[in-house]
C-alpha cells in the first residue's frame, strides 16, 4: 500500500512539475496573444532557444544556471522588442501567424544544425541534483525547486497585473489606447514591453526547464501546442489563476497519460479540450439565450 501511494505521489509531482513548466510558457503566450492581440507562433521556438542557452552555459553549478538565465533574459528582451517592431506593420492575425511561424521554423532549423538533430543533455546544479525518497521511489529535488520558482512567478504576475501601476497601465493601453495616450501612456511602448516580457517568460522557462524538458528536436512544436491548449482552456487574458489551473490540468493529463496509456495520451488531452469548449458554449447559451 505504501509503495502504491509513493508511486502515485511521484507521478502526481511529475505532472505538477510539467504543468508548472507549461504555465510559465503559456503565461508569456497569453500576454502576447491574449492581451496584446499578436499571433506569435514562434513562442515554442523561444522556449527551445532558452534550452539551448542552458546547454551552452549550465555547467552543473548554480552560477552556470544563473549565467544561462541572465543571457536568456537579455536575448529575450532584445528579441522580443525586435519581434514587436517586425510585427508592428502587420495588422491581421494571418499575416502575424505566417511571419512568426517562419521565424519559429528558422530557429528550429538552426537548432537542428547546432545539435546535429540529437537531444542535448543539460546537467542539474549539483546542489539540486539529489532525489527525495518516497518508499523506495525517488523524485528529483530540482523538479521540486522548479515547482517553487514557477509558483513564485505565478504570484508575482498576479500582483503585477492586478495590483500595480504597471498592470493598470497595461490594461488601460489594451482597453482604450486613445484615452491611455491622452494620459501620457504610450500604447506602442507598452505593447513592445509586453511582447518582450512574454518572450522572456518563454526563454526563461526554457533555461530553467531544460533539466525537465531539455533541448531536443520537436520540443518547440510540443511546447507551442500544449501552451496554446493551456491558453484556450484558461482563457487568453490576465486571469493568472485560471491559466495556472489549466496548465496543471494539461500537464497532469499529458504526463500521466504518457505513463499509463502512451498511445492515447494526446487523444485524451484533446478530449479534455473539447469537453471544456462544449461546456463553455453551453454556459454562454444559458446566460445569453439565442
Amino acid at each position: 500500500m505504501g509503495s502504491t501511494s509513493a508511486t502515485i505521489a511521484v507521478t502526481v509531482l511529475g505532472g505538477i512539475a510539467y504543468g508548472m513548466l507549461l504555465f510559465v510558457v503559456a503565461a508569456g503566450l497569453a500576454l502576447i496573444v491574449g492581451v496584446m492581440k499578436v499571433m506569435n507562433l514562434a513562442h515554442g521556438a523561444s522556449y527551445l532557444a532558452g534550452t539551448a542557452l542552458a546547454y551552452l552555459f549550465a555547467d552543473g553549478t548554480l552560477a552556470g544556471l544563473a549565467l544561462a538565465l541572465a543571457a536568456g533574459l537579455l536575448a529575450a528582451t532584445v528579441g522580443g522588442a525586435a519581434l514587436a517592431a517586425l510585427l508592428r506593420p502587420l495588422r491581421g492575425h494571418t499575416e502575424q501567424a505566417v511571419v512568426t511561424l517562419g521565424l519559429g521554423g528558422i530557429i528550429a532549423w538552426l537548432f537542428s544544425r547546432f545539435s546535429g538533430g540529437s537531444s542535448l543533455p543539460v546537467p542539474r546544479p549539483g546542489l539540486l541534483d539529489g532525489h527525495l525518497s518516497f518508499a523506495g521511489h525517488g523524485y528529483p529535488i530540482y523538479h521540486l525547486a522548479f515547482i517553487g520558482v514557477a509558483t513564485l512567478i505565478a504570484v508575482a504576475m498576479h500582483q503585477v497585473l492586478h495590483r500595480s501601476i504597471a498592470g493598470i497601465a497595461l490594461r488601460a493601453a489594451i482597453d482604450d489606447p486613445p484615452i491611455a495616450a491622452t494620459l501620457g501612456l504610450s500604447p506602442g511602448r507598452i505593447r513592445t514591453a509586453a511582447i518582450a516580457v512574454g518572450t522572456a517568460l518563454a526563454v526563461g522557462a526554457g533555461v530553467l526547464g531544460a533539466p525537465v524538458l531539455g533541448p531536443a528536436p520537436g520540443v518547440d512544436a510540443t511546447v507551442l501546442t500544449l501552451s496554446l491548449i493551456v491558453v484556450i482552456l484558461g482563457g487568453a487574458g490576465t486571469n493568472i489563476r485560471a491559466l495556472l489551473i489549466a496548465a496543471l490540468i494539461v500537464g497532469m493529463v499529458d504526463y500521466v497519460g504518457a505513463i499509463v496509456l502512451p498511445s492515447l495520451a494526446s487523444f485524451s488531452l484533446f478530449l479534455v479540450v473539447i469537453a471544456v469548449l462544449i461546456t463553455r458554449r453551453q454556459e454562454l447559451r444559458t446566460v445569453v439565450p439565442a
